[in-house]
């Protein structure tokens, strides 16, 4: 009896650390395919918010919204005043969508824009149904080369077809990108990206380690494993198909490139980036002393100015 009582108390400290780990890992799982913070738009305000890009503003022209479906997904477009060269399709990130990334088609007042939300999860979760757990990309890209494919056979060639994509809109941008070039049929116009995660069992161990190291964020690598393999149970995908350098692997992007890269971010590590830009045989990378997803705060007007640039480079107005 007194053993057993010694070895339960002996055992006590491991059981507790073994019960906090399950714990994390469970609510950093929920976290990955159903973010607890995301919450659709109300039709009324996203229709307000699509007017008002409509009617464009200083330096923007804005022009006609209109939807179509494509193979289950709802895609929006924003066809300006006056024929444009090309068009860009903004990828939305995490706990995001199509609304929420809307306003960032102001970059690019010279091209018409397309959006949608992967999997279709506002309408889903609007209708009260079920949402279709994110699945860090692996679905997501299928879904834009889907688009892709939707803007081309509508007559839009792919060398005017640009990505954007910021956080898991970066990550969902590069796999599409990857899987787009490997078919063989020429680059795309350009693509801009900023803070990549580089992969659901990285970005899973940095939600555990959250703004800043503690001590007891030597868990944090079999948290975050144990968290992106619960995730992939749960989405029903494999952790590894969301590594991006693994997806990349020794492909050369013939797509040229920008890149924003924000060199304190703790979600998207820099050294990642870096190693994704290298990957682009035509690439610009404008540094940023800041955190994820702050470039366009810190640089202010140029940030604009960068795109403007790229795109002029890349798709020249006729």
């Amino acid at each position: 009896m007194r053993r057993a009582a010694v070895a339960a108390l002996a055992l006590a400290p491991l059981l507790g650390v073994g019960g906090f780990m399950v714990w994390k890992a469970r609510a950093v799982a929920r976290e990955l395919v159903d973010p607890p913070f995301y919450h659709p738009q109300p039709l009324a305000r996203v229709a307000a918010t699509y007017a008002e890009l409509a009617a464009g503003s200083p330096g923007d022209p804005g022009g006609t919204w209109s939807s179509e479906e494509v193979e289950g997904l709802q895609l929006w477009r924003l066809r300006r005043r006056t024929p444009a060269p090309g068009v860009v399709l903004l990828l939305h990130g995490f706990g995001d969508d199509r609304w929420g990334t809307s306003p960032a088609l102001r970059w690019f007042p010279g091209l018409d824009a397309a959006i949608f939300t992967y999997l279709r999860r506002d309408d889903a979760l609007r209708a009260g149904g079920a949402a279709p757990p994110i699945t860090f990309g692996v679905r997501e890209a299928e879904n834009v080369v889907r688009i892709v494919h939707r803007l081309e056979a509508e007559g839009t060639p792919r060398s005017r077809i640009l990505l954007m994509g910021r956080s898991l809109g970066a990550s969902v941008g590069l796999m599409a990108l990857a899987d787009l070039e490997r078919e063989g049929r020429g680059p795309l116009g350009g693509f801009i990206w900023e803070g990549a995660p580089a992969s659901s069992r990285d970005f899973a161990e940095r939600l555990v380690r959250g703004p800043q190291d503690r001590w007891w964020h030597v868990l944090a690598p079999p948290i975050g494993a144990l968290a992106a393999a619960w995730a992939g149970r749960m989405g029903g995908y494999r952790p590894s198909d969301t590594d991006l350098l693994q997806k990349v692997g020794t492909l050369r992007f013939r797509t040229p490139g920008l890149c924003f890269l924000a060199t304190q971010d703790r979600l998207a590590p820099p050294p990642v980036q870096r190693a994704l830009a290298a990957h682009f045989q035509t690439l610009r990378l404008v540094a940023v002393p800041t955190w994820h997803l702050h470039c366009a705060d810190v640089l202010g007007p140029a940030y604009a100015t960068d795109i403007a640039e790229a795109v002029q480079a890349w798709i020249p107005a006729p």
